[in-house]
């Protein structure tokens, strides 16, 4: 390609951040890097009534936690209203524009007139070649449709997209209030901003042929254009939130990676031949719309999870160390500013990471390594701490008081010299202690438990344990 690449994101902030404006965004940047191209980020907050500074920061925030930083922005359309007078005034003086005075009841009279006889229910021009002004009225602005001919829509993921111009309204591009529409500011923006592709989703489609008249009206070149196709649910509906979350932070909150999320989300729609996880690199290097497909993706958070839990297992005990203090605070595990040694921290976690789905899983789980007593399940108590194993218990305190070196050969070696001593199998054994160490029945090997929990804890929780049968 000889011209440079430049695309954007354009979000409305009238809620968080969202799954299908995600993978938008996603597409976006990723076509960027690929051709070494610019990515700009440009707020359209226009509808004043739902855009807050609020979403405009939420937007952001999870823009920057999914890795998609921007070379540009971002902009808001609110501090652009002098650009869009500018280019509106231009289409009056060149005629492809019209003030219009129809009431709102004149065109809902007109509206319903069109139902019932049949017509296309579309503005019918009447203003079109008004010579003189309507006083006392303000009016609004709309863009003169060609009445004639096609209008063809060249995507890059649908291929020719016929619209017939017949069908098209004069829409209105300045409300009375004097602020300007969408159709106007996109493309006035996108040509002022000098954007060469445009990334967005199927949704947008409908509007694509009204803002390739004003491209034209104004004497620009017409971008090329890429609808990605829907996200639905598992139902085969529009995703929403009765299928799961659906704002990105949600994912956050949940525990997820968002290098997981990035890799799910791009492979809603994209592929390349069989592989599933893709790293960053991987994903700019292999990117283009040839491998975009045309027909909706279906949202499977189970798929999602799965994912998820591969990136975990194949994080570093240090990455992990680090993503997991949050969770460790929010599930009350340890408190806001108390440390913990990063060692030890890191081998713990290097126990249970093939066992967690979530950041949150991972923390839970590394409760009983952390907390100083446990909450016996009441099932695993009743099977597990019982007369039958209160001597293996005292025992195997006795034993491991006796040593410093909590090592795994050391340890196997006070385990094994109970067991034969009470003519037992290590199972018989492992369970009794699993559960006066976690309080359940499910852990790491029961050595590499005791090695990171401690001496210390251990024989607390072995007394404990006893005391618990005792009573």
């Amino acid at each position: 390609m000889t011209e440079k690449i430049r695309v954007r994101f354009a979000p409305s902030p009238t809620g968080f951040l969202h799954i299908g404006g995600a993978r938008t965004a996603l597409f976006n940047w990723l076509y960027a890097k690929h051709n070494n191209g610019t990515f700009i980020l440009r707020i359209e907050d226009t509808d004043r009534t739902r855009s807050t500074d609020e979403y405009i920061e939420a937007i952001i925030e999870g823009m920057k936690w999914l890795g998609l930083e921007w070379d540009e922005g971002p902009f808001r359309q609110t501090e652009r209203f002098d650009i869009y007078k500018k280019y509106i005034d231009k289409l009056l003086e060149t005629g492809k524009a019209y003030y219009c005075y129809c009431s709102s009841e004149d065109l809902e009279e007109r509206r319903r007139l069109a139902i019932s006889t049949g017509k296309p229910q579309k503005y019918d021009g009447r203003c079109r070649h008004l010579k003189e002004p309507v006083k006392e009225v303000n009016p609004v602005v709309r863009f003169k449709m060609p009445h004639h001919g096609q209008t063809v829509v060249d995507d890059l993921i649908r291929g020719h997209v016929v619209f017939e111009n017949e069908q098209l309204d004069d829409l209105i591009i300045l409300r009375s209030d004097g602020t300007p529409t969408y159709n106007l500011t996109v493309v006035v923006d996108d040509v002022d901003m000098k954007i060469t592709h445009v990334i967005r989703g199927d949704d947008h489609l409908n509007n694509t042929p009204r803002q390739i008249q004003i491209y034209e009206a104004l004497n620009y070149s017409v971008p090329k254009f890429a609808h990605l196709p829907m996200i639905l649910g598992s139902d085969k509906a529009r995703l929403s939130k009765r299928h799961g979350a659906t704002s990105v932070m949600a994912y956050y909150e949940m525990g997820y990676l968002p290098d997981a999320l990035v890799n799910y989300l791009v492979r809603l729609g994209w592929s390349y031949g069989d592989q599933e996880v893709f790293t960053k690199e991987e994903l700019i290097q292999y990117f283009s719309f040839d491998h975009v497909g045309s027909a909706a993706a279906v949202f499977n958070p189970e798929k999602l999870l799965w994912l998820n839990s591969q990136y975990i297992i194949n994080a570093s005990n240090e990455k992990l160390a680090e993503l997991v203090i949050p969770f460790l605070i929010k599930e009350r595990i340890i408190s806001e500013g108390e440390s913990l040694d990063k060692e030890w921290l890191m081998k713990a976690i290097g126990t249970l990471k093939e066992r967690s789905r979530t950041l949150i899983e991972l923390a839970v789980s590394l409760r009983y390594y952390i907390a100083e007593e446990v909450e016996y399940d009441t099932k695993a108590k009743e099977k597990f701490l019982n007369q039958k194993s209160r001597d293996l218990l005292i025992d195997l305190k006795e034993g491991l008081a006796s040593i410093e070196d909590f090592s795994h050969q050391k340890l196997e070696e006070i385990f094994k010299a109970v067991t034969e001593k009470h003519g037992v199998k290590l199972k018989d054994l492992a369970q009794p202690v699993r559960v006066a160490m976690t309080g359940g029945t499910a852990s790491p090997g029961i050595f590499e438990l005791i090695e990171i929990v401690g001496k210390k804890k251990t024989l607390r929780r072995l007394e404990k344990a006893v005391k618990a049968i005792e009573a």
